[in-house]
C-alpha cells in the first residue's frame, strides 16, 4: 500500500503521473480511440488518490482532469483560446472535485465508483448546459462496455469503466503486496476478480437486452455531402457556394430513395425561407426525386440573433415539417455575458446568438416519425430519449464539424452519434458537408460512412422501430441512484474506519 506523499520531489512525481494518466485517458477517445486505455487510466488515478490526503486528492485529480482534457478539448481554440483555457480548467475541476469525495483507505473502491459517475454526470450537465464532449464514455465506443449504453447511457459505461479500473487497482496492488508477502494480497485479487466478473455479467445482461425492438418498416435513406474545404468559419464560407454543393450531391442520390437528409446550415439565409431561391431550388429536388427531404437552414432574427432549424419537405415539395435546434454551443452559437466577456476577448467570430429552439425535436414525414438532433444535440440524451417517447422511429443528425480542420471532432460527433444508436435502439443517419455522413446500426455499428471533405452520398436501406431500450424507458435515474448509494457507503464504512486521512 502506497505511503502518503509529502516530499517535494515526490509531489512533483505525483502531478506528473497524473497528467499522464490523463493523457492516457484522452488516447482512448477518438481519433486514437485506444479503449482499453480508459479502464487503464482510471486503474492508475485510484492507485494514486489510494490513501491520500483531501488537498493530494484534488491536485491528483487536477493534473488528470488537466491531462484529459486539454488533447480532449483542444478543439475549442478554433473559437476563442483564452476561452478554451478556461473551459479545460473548469472541466478539469469536477476530475478534480470526484477526487475529494473519494474516502482514503476504507470504502474507497464504493466511494470512487459513486463520485465518478455522479461528477460526470454533473459536468455533461452545469455549466451551460454541459459538455459531454471529452469524456471516457465516448473512447468506449468500440470496446466490450459498449452495451452497456442500453441499459444507462453514457453514466454506465463510466460506471463499467471504473468498476474494472477499480478492479484492476486492486490486481496491481494485489500483485505488489505479494511481492512484498503481504497477507491481503489474495483478499485483493479476489476483489479484483469479483469486479472484473461483474463487468462481464452486467456486459452479458446488456447485450441480451432489447435493442429496440424488431423492424417494423423499412426506407431507403440517404446522407448528402455537399464536400469542400474544412477548417473555415462560417465567416470564411460562402453559403451559396454550400448550397450549390449540396444541390449537386443530391444529383447523385439513387432511384428509390425515400428520405434524403442533408446537414446543419446548408441553407444560410439573409432573409426568409419561404420565397427564397434555395427552396424552390429544394422543392425541385424533392419533386425529381420524389422522396422526402430534410436541409439544416440559418435565417437572421434582427441584427443580433439567428434561427437554427431543419425544414421537412414532402415528396411534392413543400414544407410540412421544421425542428428547431434547442441545445446551442456556447461560444460557438452564443456568448454568455456576452456584455461583460466582450471586455475581454474577441466574439467576432460569433456575431449573433442562436434563439433558443422549442419542442421535442421530432416530425412526421409521411408515415415515418423522425427523431431529429441537430449537430452538438447529438451529445445529450436529454435530447434523443423525449423524441423516442414520442414515437421516432429513425435518429437523423444534421450536422456541421467543417469549422474544425482536424479530424477530432468529426471522429468525436461520430462516436456520440454511434452512442445515441445503442442507447435508444435506433437507426441514426448523420449528414455533414465535410465532415463524416454515415449510417449507424442500433448496435452502433458504422453501416456506411463518407470520407472527410469530399462530395457525395451515402445510402441504403434502414429499419424503423417503435421499441423501447431499457435506458429509453427509465433515463439516467437508476445509475444516479446507484452511484449516490455507492458513494454513501462508501463514507459510511470511511467513518468506521479508525484510519482515515483529511
Amino acid at each position: 500500500m502506497p505511503a502518503p506523499i509529502h516530499s517535494t520531489t515526490r509531489s512533483a512525481i505525483a502531478i506528473g503521473l497524473g497528467l499522464v494518466a490523463g493523457l492516457i485517458a484522452a488516447a482512448s477517445l477518438p481519433p486514437l480511440a485506444l479503449w482499453p486505455l480508459g479502464i487503464l487510466a482510471i486503474a492508475i488515478l485510484l492507485l494514486m488518490v489510494e490513501d491520500e490526503s483531501r488537498g493530494w486528492r484534488f491536485t491528483i485529480g487536477l493534473a488528470f482532469g488537466l491531462g484529459q482534457f486539454i488533447p480532449g478539448l483542444w478543439w475549442a481554440q478554433h473559437f476563442s483560446l483564452p476561452g478554451a483555457f478556461v473551459l479545460i480548467a473548469v472541466e478539469a475541476l469536477f476530475v478534480a472535485g470526484a477526487c475529494v469525495a473519494i474516502t482514503p483507505r476504507r470504502g474507497r473502491t464504493l466511494s470512487a465508483i459513486g463520485a465518478l459517475v455522479l461528477f460526470e454526470w454533473l459536468r455533461i450537465s452545469w455549466p451551460l448546459g454541459g459538455l459531454p464532449i471529452g469524456g471516457v464514455a465516448l473512447g468506449q465506443i468500440n470496446g466490450p462496455l459498449a452495451p452497456l449504453a442500453r441499459l444507462g447511457g453514457s453514466l454506465a459505461i463510466i460506471a463499467g469503466v471504473v468498476i474494472a479500473g477499480a478492479g484492476l487497482r486492486h490486481l496491481l496492488s494485489a500483485s505488489a503486496s505479494r511481492n512484498q508477502g503481504d497477507m491481503s494480497a489474495a483478499r485483493r485479487a479476489v476483489l479484483g476478480g469479483v469486479m472484473v466478473t461483474c463487468v462481464v455479467v452486467l456486459v452479458l445482461v446488456a447485450m441480451v437486452s432489447s435493442s429496440g425492438g424488431p423492424v417494423v418498416n423499412t426506407i431507403h435513406v440517404a446522407a448528402v455531402q455537399g464536400g469542400g474545404k474544412r477548417g473555415t468559419s462560417a465567416q470564411q464560407t460562402d453559403p451559396t457556394g454550400v448550397t450549390l454543393a449540396q444541390l449537386k450531391a443530391l444529383r447523385e442520390v439513387p432511384t428509390g430513395t425515400n428520405l434524403c437528409v442533408l446537414p446543419e446550415d446548408v441553407i444560410g439565409l439573409s432573409g426568409p425561407l419561404v420565397g427564397s431561391w434555395q427552396l424552390n431550388a429544394l422543392s425541385a429536388a424533392a419533386r425529381s426525386h420524389h422522396c422526402y427531404l430534410t436541409a439544416g437552414v440559418t435565417q437572421p432574427v434582427g441584427f443580433h440573433q439567428f434561427l437554427n432549424y431543419v425544414v421537412g419537405i414532402n415528396p411534392s415539395g413543400s414544407i410540412i415539417a421544421h425542428v428547431e435546434k434547442a441545445h446551442r454551443v456556447p461560444f460557438g452559437e452564443y456568448v454568455p455575458l456576452r456584455s461583460l466577456l466582450s471586455h475581454v476577448a474577441n466574439f467576432s467570430g460569433v456575431p449573433r446568438d442562436a434563439v433558443i429552439g422549442h419542442g421535442v425535436g421530432t416530425m412526421q414525414l409521411g408515415t415515418t416519425r423522425l427523431g431529429v438532433l441537430i449537430s452538438f444535440e447529438v451529445f445529450f440524451s436529454s435530447r434523443s430519449l423525449p423524441q423516442i417517447r414520442d414515437g421516432a422511429e429513425l435518429l437523423i443528425v444534421p450536422t456541421n464539424t467543417t469549422s474544425y480542420p482536424g479530424t477530432q471532432m468529426p471522429s468525436v460527433e461520430l462516436a456520440a452519434a454511434r452512442l445515441q444508436a445503442m442507447e435508444t435502439g435506433r437507426n441514426l443517419v448523420q449528414a455533414s458537408p465535410t465532415g463524416f455522413s454515415a449510417i449507424i446500426s442500433p448496435n452502433g455499428h458504422v453501416v456506411a460512412k463518407s470520407s472527410l471533405s469530399s462530395q457525395g452520398v451515402v445510402s441504403g436501406v434502414v429499419g424503423l422501430r417503435n421499441g423501447r431500450t431499457v435506458y429509453d424507458d427509465t433515463g439516467d435515474l437508476p445509475v444516479l441512484l446507484l452511484a449516490a448509494l455507492c458513494l454513501g457507503l462508501g463514507w459510511v464504512r470511511a467513518l468506521k474506519s479508525p484510519a482515515t486521512y483529511s
